[in-house]
C-alpha cells in the first residue's frame, strides 16, 4: 500500500516574516497556491506580493506564504480534513461562489500537492514560478535528506585550529576604497 504524503511549510530562519505580507505559520499544511495569481496581472505586482508569486508556497490554515515545505506522511483523515480547511478558506477568501465548488477546487489543489510530495519524507520543496507569453511557469526544486553527507544537514560543525594555527585576516577599508585590494595578517584601523 502506498504512504500517502503531502507538504506541511517549514521555517528555517525569520525570513519568511520579512519578505512576505503574511508568513506561512510552520508545520502548516501547504498547497502550490499558484491559483491566487491566475486572475491578477502579475506584471502589476510589487514587493511583498511579487516575492510571494516568485517563491511562496501557500499554508492553508493562515493563507499565509512559505519559501519551504517538507514532505510528511499524512493519513487519510487529515488529508481529507485539508481539504475541507482550504474549500473553507476559497470560500471566504477568494470567493468560491459556495462550499460544494470551493470543495471541486480544493481537491484538486490538495491532488496537486499530493504530486508535488512525491519525494521521500523529509525533502524540502521550493517553488520559483515566473511569467512566460502571460502563462505562469513554476519549476519546483527539491532538496533531498541525506544524499549528500556535506549537505545533507541544515548545520554542522567545524573543527577550529589551535589559536597558535590561526591566520588572522583583516580588511582595511580606507585601503580598499582607495586601492581596492584586501590586506592580510594586519589589523588595520
Amino acid at each position: 500500500m502506498a504512504v500517502l504524503k503531502l507538504l506541511r511549510t517549514i521555517r528555517l530562519d525569520p525570513s519568511d516574516g520579512f519578505v512576505f505580507t503574511r508568513a506561512a505559520e510552520p508545520g502548516e499544511w501547504a498547497v502550490a497556491g499558484t491559483f491566487l495569481f491566475w486572475e491578477r496581472p502579475v506584471e502589476t505586482l510589487i514587493g511583498k506580493e511579487r516575492t510571494a508569486f516568485r517563491s511562496g508556497l501557500l499554508g492553508v490554515g493562515s493563507f499565509g506564504w512559505s519559501t519551504l515545505a517538507t514532505v510528511v506522511e499524512a493519513s487519510a483523515d487529515e488529508r481529507a480534513a485539508l481539504v475541507e480547511r482550504l474549500a473553507t478558506q476559497l470560500v471566504a477568501h477568494c470567493g468560491a461562489p459556495d462550499m460544494a465548488a470551493a470543495l471541486v477546487a480544493a481537491e484538486a489543489e490538495v491532488a496537486y500537492a499530493q504530486e508535488l510530495a512525491e519525494p521521500p519524507v523529509g525533502t524540502l520543496v521550493a517553488v520559483h514560478r515566473s511569467l512566460d507569453n502571460g502563462e505562469i511557469i513554476e519549476r519546483f526544486r527539491t532538496l533531498l535528506p541525506g544524499t549528500d553527507e556535506r549537505h545533507s544537514r541544515v548545520f554542522s560543525f567545524v573543527e577550529e585550529p589551535d589559536d597558535a594555527d590561526v591566520i588572522e585576516e583583516a580588511v582595511d577599508l580606507v585601503g580598499l576604497a582607495a586601492t581596492g585590494t584586501k590586506t592580510k595578517g594586519s589589523a588595520t584601523t
